[in-house]
């Protein structure tokens, strides 16, 4: 059975969203350079997110010589889909209006909802 995937903390996203823009393997160096305009972390921070990724079993980390590389083991889709599962059956209580409600209220500009209604009418057919 495929194990559910946790909500990871701000920092640890911030670093898997740098990870996810990379074309993997990816180096420290990578991500240091991607961080450093959003999200700026010493390199002792750095490292021990991405260890606690590793031990939530979002990464791998493979050895090449002095250095690591690190690889996705899940995809930002699969992210982002069990995230939005999480919201809309625990805050939403699973009701689809009030899903809808929320996102209606979330600020979205009406060309972001026509995209939504065409995205939902797409894949109704």
């Amino acid at each position: 059975m495929k194990q559910p995937i946790r909500r990871l903390p701000d920092a640890e996203l911030e670093v898997m969203q740098a990870v996810w823009a990379c074309e993997p393997p990816v180096f420290r160096k990578n991500l240091e350079a991607i961080l450093a305009s959003t999200h700026p972390m010493a390199v002792t921070t750095l490292l021990t997110l991405l260890t606690r990724l590793s031990e939530k079993g979002f990464l791998s980390i493979e050895k090449d010589g002095r250095r690591s590389r690190y690889v996705p083991l899940v995809t930002r889709q699969d992210y982002l889909a069990a995230q939005s599962s999480t919201f809309f059956h625990k805050l939403c209580g699973g009701n689809l209006s009030t899903f809808a409600a929320a996102l209606c209220e979330s600020g979205l500009s009406r060309e972001e909802l026509e995209e939504l209604r065409d995205l939902l009418e797409r894949d109704a057919l």
